[in-house]
């Protein structure tokens, strides 16, 4: 299922009530790449997290497709996250005792039905990402770039309509980084799904669709990517 992304008038407030994100308006069409830079703490995680519906939104509107998650509780924004997006995280919050494919499909322990789906799309996703033969060993020893990859693995697993990353390259040397970028990207495309990333990587932002940069806690500009 494709779902488009609408934003308006968005406003995440910190501590004390301080506003540290703001978004006027943000659009994305499903199979649609956008990359999100600014520097350090300009508010690019924050941003996909209310998103996410992660953090609950001081004004304004998140809708993807008819779901206004912004208006929903925490059950219902929980609810939608299970059923719809796959997060990637800058910190891979992975279980050190768990195995690579034990990691990669815990969403099926929540998932009822689709439960064996979601087992067999964690497992193909690791050896797409070149962690087939090593997903029995606990992850605790595994590399940084294993990792991550197992981080991503995890958040496909479900074939979520939505693909929300932070960072994602952060842990990979660059022809492992572009492998994966060009691989999220063609899963966007291809499924309509909707990609944002997260990352001050120049690789990330010449393969995306899409260029838009969060400055002091405000989404501002819009590129191409390709500039």
């Amino acid at each position: 299922m494709s779902l488009p992304l609408s934003v308006s008038g968005l406003r995440v407030n910190g501590d004390h009530g301080r506003t540290i994100l703001t978004v006027d308006a943000f659009d994305v069409a499903p199979g649609t790449a956008v990359a999100v830079r600014g520097p350090s703490g300009a508010g690019k995680s924050t941003l996909l997290f209310a998103l996410a519906g992660l953090l609950p939104v001081a004004g304004g509107s998140v809708r993807w497709g008819e779901a206004e998650i912004s208006a929903l509780g925490e059950d219902g924004r929980a609810a939608f996250r299970r059923q719809r997006i796959g997060m990637i995280f800058q910190d891979f919050l992975l279980f050190e005792e768990l195995s690579a494919v034990a990691n990669a499909s815990l969403a099926s322990a929540y998932s009822g039905t689709r439960r064996q789906s979601i087992e067999n799309g964690a497992a193909a996703m690791l050896d797409r990402l070149g962690i087939g033969s090593s997903n029995a060993r606990a992850v605790a020893t595994f590399s940084g770039g294993e990792r991550q990859r197992v981080a991503v693995a995890r958040a496909l697993a479900s074939e979520p309509s939505i693909i929300l990353a932070d960072e994602p390259t952060a842990s990979l040397d660059r022809p492992a980084a572009d492998a994966l970028i060009k691989d999220l990207v063609r899963l966007a495309r291809e499924g309509g799904k909707t990609l944002i990333i997260a990352s001050d990587d120049p690789g990330v932002h010449q393969h995306a669709d899409r260029l838009v940069e969060v400055v002091d806690g405000w989404l501002a500009t819009e590129a191409s990517a390709r500039v």
